[in-house]
């Protein structure tokens, strides 16, 4: 065996002796009655903030609380970015419970509703009378995940989803491709509902306010145009402690600018957002010192907006979308905004992380490896062709997302607490 190998092994034991322990006080809550109504929500394993799906069917259930009579009894876990943010982003409807061991614990374990879009950790037991729905972070991708990433997926990694997978209820999915993607990307053989992407709900139905409000928040002219860069992380593959990778910023940020202004006219600005695993692994990624030196060309016009945990709200602002490797591309093009993918590292990336999901002539976006190249196809966007192509994308991908996801995910939820059956 080799020293890896041996190293695998110590940590999964290490991990399954944790998990007997979390089993163990799973067991011990159960003196305590399932309270009727009461939903716990968490995103990124409890350390992310409020935002993602989670984020909008919390704010459907509290919606239907004001205007019907609905008495949804909502608990955020925040550690991590959520609890560092403290109250502010937050409604005050919602009850903000540290992610420790027994809160989580007693929390989950007298919950009616768990909404998570990520995993539960290992050894986390589900009570008959609770419903676990699962709106995973991610939708039509290009990374591969779960079994999709062969050899690329560790046995820790394994262990986890097919652990949690155990215990989902229903999943939801935003299109046919996800529906069938979600067995071996998710390890998951359950009900799957058709609802559309809650996250979404914002990009189809209120981008207008959220251009207004995020040029309000930053000093940016409400005519001026905005182009988000949204890399993600590297890394995150081990057998053991799982960690990412902070890698620099190889875009010419610059000449980005440039040729946004040269192809679309008018004044354009950046907006920065790292993955949030990496950025709650670095707390805050100071900018490059060529971006926002004062007096600079670019300084102003280069916003970090890493900390704003709600994605989808800051791509409802936005005008033009680049990225790597990100899921966020298959649903900012739902603004009809163009997106462009910049893979520089692509043989690593892929080296790491396992094959993609797509070929880039099967993507209605431009691929580039190089700034030139990149801004070549930025200079020759032809917004006709790339309209027709995006539209021909979601035929062929089934994309049912039309800004009513969280409705239907909360009426779900209702059929249920009404003991209804579902569909």
């Amino acid at each position: 065996m080799s020293a890896s190998q041996s190293g695998e092994e110590r940590y999964i034991r290490k991990r399954l002796r944790r998990a007997a322990a979390v089993s163990l006080a799973f067991r011990l809550c159960r003196i305590f009655p399932v309270r009727k109504g009461k939903v716990v929500l968490w995103t990124l394993e409890g350390k992310g903030g409020f935002a993602c799906s989670p984020k909008y069917i919390a704010l459907e259930l509290l919606r239907r609380n004001r205007e019907e009579g609905s008495a949804w009894k909502l608990y955020w876990i925040a550690g991590g970015t959520a609890a560092s943010a403290g109250r502010a982003e937050f409604p005050p409807e919602i009850t903000l419970v540290r992610d420790t061991f027994w809160s989580r614990v007693w929390h989950l374990s007298t919950a009616q509703f768990w909404v998570g879009n990520t995993r539960t950790p290992l050894g986390t037991k589900k009570r008959r009378g609770t419903c676990y729905l699962m709106a995973w972070h991610g939708s039509i991708a290009l990374k591969p995940i779960g079994l999709y990433r062969g050899e690329k997926f560790s046995r820790i990694a394994r262990l986890v989803s097919e652990a949690d997978s155990k215990l989902i209820d229903i999943a939801l999915s935003g299109s046919r491709w996800c529906t069938r993607m979600w067995r071996k990307g998710l390890l998951y053989d359950g009900r799957i509902e058709e609802t559309g992407n809650p996250r979404c709900d914002v990009l189809l139905a209120g981008a207008a306010e959220k251009r207004r409000q995020l040029r309000d928040a930053y000093g940016i002219p409400q005519d001026a145009e905005i182009c988000l860069y949204a890399p993600t992380f590297r890394g995150g593959s081990q057998s053991t402690l799982r960690s990412v990778d902070a890698a620099p910023i190889s875009l010419d940020l610059a000449g980005l600018l440039d040729a946004l202004e040269k192809r679309f006219g008018g004044t354009w600005y950046l907006f920065l957002r790292l993955h949030p695993q990496l950025a709650a692994a670095l707390e805050h990624m100071p900018l490059p010192e060529k971006l926002g030196a004062a007096g600079g060309p670019l300084a102003g016009r280069i916003v970090d907006v890493t900390g704003r945990p709600d994605m989808a709200e800051i791509m409802a602002a936005t005008d033009c979308l680049i990225t790597d490797y990100s899921t966020v591309i298959f649903e900012g093009f739902m603004t009809g905004q163009p997106g462009f993918i910049y893979a520089d590292d692509f043989d690593a990336y892929t080296a790491d992380r396992g094959t993609l999901m797509f070929a880039a002539d099967e993507i209605p976006f431009p691929v580039a490896r190089t700034n030139s190249e990149l801004f070549r196809h930025i200079q020759t966007f032809d917004a006709g062709q790339y309209k027709t192509r995006c539209a021909q994308f979601k035929e062929r991908m089934g994309m049912v997302d039309d800004g009513s996801a969280s409705r239907r995910a909360a009426d779900i939820m209702e059929k249920i607490a009404r003991g209804e059956s579902v569909g």
